[in-house]
């Protein structure tokens, strides 16, 4: 058990309210695995594991209306480190990019004065990790380094730019959403502006242009309901502008490229989702909602997961959350980095964070309703599950379903698959405070009586009459008490466990309210009307002040003379007479005879003098605020009540100044001081120590000193003076004043002020209570709806992370030194020193999972980049685990069927298990041959005009399918101007496979074509002679490396392939290109381990290069680069060295050796051998 400490300095914090509408859009999830939210001006970080707010950022003065983590697709080093960058854009066209750690500005980013329409990181390049690509209204686009804040080029368009969306499959292409259509950009780089305007299309409904009807065949039966309402969605790109009653985009809410498929586009508007395929320029998958159905906000899209023939279940969906004028949902997150919990944003500050879970279904669940089974996989991390290995079920979102059926492919076999089931779990709920006014008051203060017990609560009432207890140690709601029905208006601790609050109704026509004051136990929770049944039809309180004992409590009215309550025994002392003068301002004073009093009763009875004697060696009655607390506590330790006689002074309207002596239940009337002449009517009054100081309607402090019968007056200019504290604290003699337009701080014993803050001048919210909550910080309640706990400079400063006193523990390596979350990253990757893995690190949820000797390298590889949230890492090991195994595995088989064949022509692996298609050309040849087979099917169904008809036609001839590309040619109809060119094409291709000699010709044409500009259809002349390699080559030398690469893969034989794939590696290194982490990529999917270990030795990726080559030999696939370097070293007549790796490579090594000392290689030199023998081990271990 932790021993329980009181953490008496605390934390500068922001409570925070309600949102803006402008912040809407501000909110973002990630990859570190925190979420970013815009509150007003202020940015909220939230760690939904744990449900707590662990960072405010407060620097803008506008509402913030964008916020961007920063990508983490980049190496991690201690010069590159894990650390928390947020990009945050507010109303004002300001940017600011936060360190979050330390809740400092990295820096400030200014271009124009409109709010920051859409922001991003540039992730996609291997340049630089700082640039930032944000849309300042109307229409400019700039590209700015977010480390330094220089301007790298801006770029402006024709049309209002809304937002905008890059193609995560190829870093050139991006889309910008604009006020009437889209622009899609070709050419796109980091490095200078994009030259062109880019190609604008517009979205048309098909009925809209007479050009688009397509006949409906004779058999179909008619549209059901449905139907008609997917025929009415079809929704179709166009060039030219469509006519007034076409569908414009101005309800496009959003709009964003696929990451699971290549080409393919996602567009979200109120009552349908489109998803369309930016090859064909048409929809081919919608989701629609009922006429009546609540609207979509927005979507997301997840990377894994693909979908076959676009067709989108509803798996699973969460609760309702009631929608009312003040509530409306206003933006979803999801966890990036595993896809399977997601936070709600309300508009009343309510984050509700949902977890999607998965659990095992019943055989025949609900076979009526259509869905395809989902299956969890039987692998964890990448690689086959052990037979008896720990796994996380719900790790991520892959973990949890595996690959989805192809519609009409027989369930898997394997009888350990289970089906399973979504469900939404409702795991956090973070709350805001509700709207404003707030009245606020700070618990009594710390003293050495109470440090055992202290906690520093600070208690709210709010406008629908609850009171909200916040512990300000933690900045979280310690309870919540439904304490009156109309708003509060003022509270006051008698204790630290219990408060009184008061409340007044709005009034009648005669001006009379109901008056509720309430005395509130906080451990219990009981509350009663402390004034019993009086309250109803009398005039408003105006305000409450407990004396500094917490004896007695004097309520003032509006209309009516003041009441002197006892606290103690609940009594009312004296209800003054009706010609007693009206009160302005009152104040109870610290000095009263308690110590005297106790002294007496010392004398009469010794056993109460042991208990009392600790408060008789009190220093004298200087009166602090601390001796009087303890002091009043020991009273009502002492069973015997003893009333100790205690002052009030209060001002009339005429500013005279009266003193009124409370002893018991006798009241006197004491000495009346003359008003001041400088004085307007006082508006409060403040009594500490030897100084009493008044503040009027018109801005002037009066500060009495009444040992010396001293006054001074000082104006300060800045208007009716609403409240004035003195803070805590024995000789703390610090004051703080509130103004309409904002608050002071001053020093009464040199009289001077010590910082101030002004609406306009350094804020932007007005202040609407004060308090201290410690004798250097003050708390402030402000109309944007939050709480703020500031030093007493009064600067609205972001509070260290590191300093923070948290509830529960955050795990989240960014927040740790560079080295720190570097070195719990090898401790969790790898320990092979100690021969079994330790976990000295508490608080891992993973524990077990990380301690199980049956989790692999590669999983453990997988697992560490998503707890540290690593894109990168994670990235790099998926399709380096795929293939490691897959290569593996089709070694063992070789091996088996005893055919010694070389690794590049190496037996596919089986199709059970394959790289998802999101990775587009990474993927294996013959699922991806599969999937552009489908793919071309399902477009050849929605095709609806002789473009896309012709689209296909190209796209069948390029996948070999030439009987189904001949049918469609032929279908060009007579009155076309194509119509004699499709059929001389169709004759060509059907009479191409049986004569010989015309592939000359064909060849010679195609060149012909290629070289006056015509590329595409030179490929496809190629392709039908069967030079596709020729074609690949043709085409990376005109610089379409991605089309090389698709035809590569779908075309070409493994060894073909291999080589195109090599030299788009190789071009991807060039330094113009600089896209090495794509390369190695790239080269893991054709096996080339060899070379990604040096490459990445190369780039100095130590660990990663280390981890990797360490799992090559786990694996025996480094046996191959082995038996070629051995190979190498023999062509080059390195006998002997050639002999020492060839020993290595297993059994296909046995056979180099025998061929080695069989036929004479040349003699080898001795010491070039030695040497490159040693370079060759350095590069593999």
């Amino acid at each position: 058990m932790i021993p329980y400490t009181v953490n008496i300095k605390l934390a500068a914090r922001t409570l925070t309210g309600t949102l803006n509408l402008q912040n809407k859009t501000a909110v973002d999830w990630g990859w570190q695995g925190l979420i970013a939210q815009g509150c007003h001006s202020s940015i909220l970080i939230i760690d939904p594991k744990t449900s707590q707010t662990i960072q405010v950022l407060e620097k803008h003065k506008a509402n913030v209306v964008k916020v961007k983590w920063s990508r983490e697709n980049y190496y991690h080093n201690v010069s590159s480190p894990y650390c928390l960058r947020l990009a945050s854009g507010d109303a004002s066209g300001k940017i600011i990019v936060w360190d979050v750690v330390s809740g400092t500005a990295h820096c400030e980013i200014q271009e124009h004065s409109k709010p920051i329409q859409d922001l991003e990181w540039l992730w996609n390049q291997d340049a630089s990790r700082d640039l930032l690509l944000a849309i300042h209204p109307p229409n400019y686009i700039v590209l700015w380094n977010g480390d330094t804040g220089t301007k790298l080029w801006k770029k402006s368009y024709a049309e209002n730019i809304l937002s905008f969306s890059f193609d995560p499959f190829d870093p050139s292409n991006m889309a910008l959403l604009t006020s009437e259509g889209i622009v899609f950009i070709t050419d796109f780089t980091h490095s200078k502006p994009p030259g062109s305007a880019g190609k604008k299309v517009y979205i048309a409904s098909p009925h809209a242009s007479p050009a688009h009807t397509k006949p409906v065949p004779a058999a179909a039966p008619a549209p059901t309901g449905a139907k008609k309402a997917l025929n009415k969605v079809k929704v179709l790109i166009i060039n030219e502008k469509p006519t007034a009653e076409a569908v414009t985009l101005n309800d496009c809410l959003q709009l964003s490229y696929l990451p699971s498929k290549r080409n393919h586009m996602l567009l979200l508007y109120p009552r349908e989702i489109l998803i369309l395929d930016l090859e064909l320029s048409q929809t081919v998958g919608v989701v629609a909602i009922e006429r009546s159905g609540v609207p979509f906000i927005q979507v997301r899209c997840y990377p894994e997961q693909s979908v076959h023939e676009l067709v989108y279940d509803l798996r699973s969906q969460c609760d309702a959350i009631r929608v009312t004028k003040t509530v409306r949902p206003y933006r979803m997150v999801v966890c990036p980095v595993n896809e399977n919990n997601a936070a709600l944003m309300v508009s009343d500050g309510r984050a509700m964070l949902w977890e999607l879970k998965a659990h095992t279904a019943k055989a025949a669940a609900n076979p009526s309703s259509g869905l395809s089974p989902l299956y969890s996989p039987v692998s964890f991390c990448g690689a086959p599950l052990g037979p008896n290995q720990k796994r996380i079920q719900d790790l991520s979102l892959n973990s949890m379903i595996g690959q989805t059926l192809i519609p009409g492919e027989a369930p898997p076999l394997s009888s350990n698959q289970q089906e399973v089931q979504l469900k939404f779990l409702l795991t956090g709920l973070l709350s805001g405070l509700p709207l404003p006014p707030f009245a606020i008051r700070m618990c009594p203060p710390l003293t050495t009586k109470n440090i055992n017990h202290y906690q520093p609560l600070l208690a709210v009432g709010t406008s629908n009459g609850s009171v909200l207890v916040y512990n300000l140690t933690s900045g979280l709601l310690h309870k919540e008490l439904s304490v009156h029905s109309c708003e509060v208006r003022g509270i006051e601790w008698v204790s630290l466990t219990s408060f009184l609050s008061f409340a007044t109704s709005s009034p009648n026509n005669m001006g009379l309210v109901r008056n509720e004051l309430q005395h509130v136990d906080l451990p219990t929770g009981r509350c009663f009307a402390f004034r019993g049944e009086r309250g109803n039809d009398e005039p408003p309180i105006e305000m409450i002040k407990v004396s500094h004992l917490k004896q007695y409590l004097v309520v003032v009215f509006r209309d009516k003379p003041l009441e002197l309550w006892d606290i103690r025994t609940g009594t009312l002392l004296r209800e003054m007479a009706k010609n007693f003068p009206a009160v302005t301002a009152l104040e109870w004073s610290p000095s009263h005879n308690l110590k005297s009093l106790k002294k007496k009763q010392m004398a009469a009875r010794e056993a109460m003098a042991r208990q009392t004697v600790s408060d008789a060696e009190q220093s004298s009655v200087e009166s602090s605020v601390i001796s009087l607390l303890q002091d009043a506590e020991s009273k009502s330790e002492t069973s015997q009540a003893i009333s100790a006689r205690e002052h009030f002074v209060f001002t009339d309207t005429d500013g005279q100044v009266y003193h009124i002596t409370v002893e018991g239940n006798t009241v006197k009337d004491g000495a009346r001081i003359p008003p001041d002449g400088s004085m307007g009517s006082i508006a409060c009054i403040a009594w500490k120590g030897d100084t009493l100081v008044l503040g009027d309607v018109d801005g002037n402090l009066n500060f009495w000193d009444l040992k010396a019968r001293l006054s001074r007056g000082i104006p300060t200019h800045r208007g009716w003076v609403k409240k004035i504290r003195f803070a805590p604290g024995k000789g703390n003699q610090k004051l703080l004043v509130m103004y309409t337009d904002g608050a002071e701080v001053w020093d009464t014993k040199e009289v001077q002020m010590v910082s101030s803050m002004r609406i306009g001048r350094n804020v932007n919210y007005r202040i609407l209570d004060i308090d201290w909550c410690t004798s250097d910080k003050v708390v402030l309640a402000s109309d944007d709806g939050c709480i703020r706990v500031l030093e007493m400079a009064m600067k609205s400063a972001s509070y260290r992370m590191d300093e923070q006193d948290l509830t529960d523990p955050v795990w989240c390596p960014y927040l740790l030194v560079p080295r720190a979350a570097l070195t719990l990253k090898a401790f969790l990757l790898l320990q092979p020193w100690s021969g079994t893995f330790t976990m000295d690190i508490t608080q891992v949820d993973m524990k077990s999972v990380l301690l199980d000797p049956v989790l692999s390298l590669l999983q453990r590889c997988l697992l560490v980049s998503r707890l540290f949230g690593d894109e990168s890492d994670l990235h790099f090991w998926t399709v380096a685990s795929h293939y490691l195994q897959a290569f593996a595995q089709a070694r063992q088989l070789s091996v088996l069927s005893a055919e010694g064949q070389t690794q590049s022509d190496a037996t596919q692996p089986p199709p059970q298990n394959h790289l998802d298609i999101c990775h587009d050309v990474l993927c294996e040849s013959s699922y991806f041959q599969k999937f552009q087979l489908d793919r071309v099917h399902l477009q050849e169904v929605k095709r609806s005009s002789y473009e896309h008809t012709k689209k296909c036609a190209d796209q069948l001839l390029l996948l070999g399918q030439t009987d189904r590309a001949v049918q469609l040619l032929l279908e060009t109809s007579a009155d076309n101007s194509s119509y004699y060119c499709d059929s001389l094409k169709a004759c060509l291709v059907t009479t191409i496979t049986s004569s010989g000699p015309s592939q000359s010709t064909i060849k010679l044409v195609a060149t012909n074509m290629i070289a006056n500009g015509k590329l595409a259809e030179g490929v496809q002349l190629l392709c039908l002679i069967d030079k596709a390699a020729d074609a690949c080559r043709y085409l990376q030398t005109y610089g379409e490396w991605n089309r090389a690469a698709w035809l590569a893969k779908v075309r070409l034989s493994p060894a073909e392939s291999s080589d195109v794939l090599k030299r788009w590696a190789e071009h991807l290194c060039s330094p113009q290109v600089n896209h090495k982490s794509k390369a190695i990529l790239v080269l893991l999917s054709l096996g080339c381990f060899y070379k990604v270990g040096e490459m990445l030795h190369g780039m100095r990726q130590f660990d990663r290069a280390a981890l990797f080559i360490e799992a090559c030999l786990k694996y025996g696939v480094m046996e191959a680069a082995f038996l070629e370097y051995a190979r190498l070293l023999r062509s080059l007549g390195l006998r002997e060295g050639a002999a020492l790796w060839a020993s290595r490579a297993g059994s296909a090594g046995e056979q180099l050796m025998e061929e080695l000392f069989q036929g004479e290689g040349g003699m080898p030199e001795a010491v070039l051998g030695n040497e490159d023998v040693e370079l060759g081990q350095e590069s593999t271990e």
